[in-house]
């Protein structure tokens, strides 16, 4: 049980980012109002856990401009994938 347990991230406890990886470990990157959307979640919120996730190096951003308006997409790292494959996993084995 306690190693399952060390296998959990913090990084993922939160339900936002829980949806924030799960988006971007299945689609190759998505836009800031893309998900805004899906999670039905406010700007301030949203970017706030997005920030979270950046820091630990788990997403990367790229900024650029369609149309002359700012656009921002988001992917997940190689980093950052494996580590939350790995938390799926452990939160699959706490539930056998």
């Amino acid at each position: 049980m306690k190693d399952i347990l060390k296998d959990l991230n913090k990084a993922f406890e939160n339900r936002i980012r829980l949806g924030i990886m799960s988006a971007l470990v299945v689609n190759d990157y998505l836009d800031f109002n893309a998900l805004k959307n899906l999670l039905g979640v406010t700007d301030g919120n949203l970017a706030s856990h997005l920030k979270s996730l950046e820091k630990t190096e788990y997403i990367r951003v790229q900024k650029e401009f369609l149309d002359r308006k700012p656009n921002t997409k988001y992917s997940a790292t190689n980093e950052g994938k494996a580590a939350f494959l790995k938390h799926i996993n452990a939160i699959e084995q706490l539930l056998k």
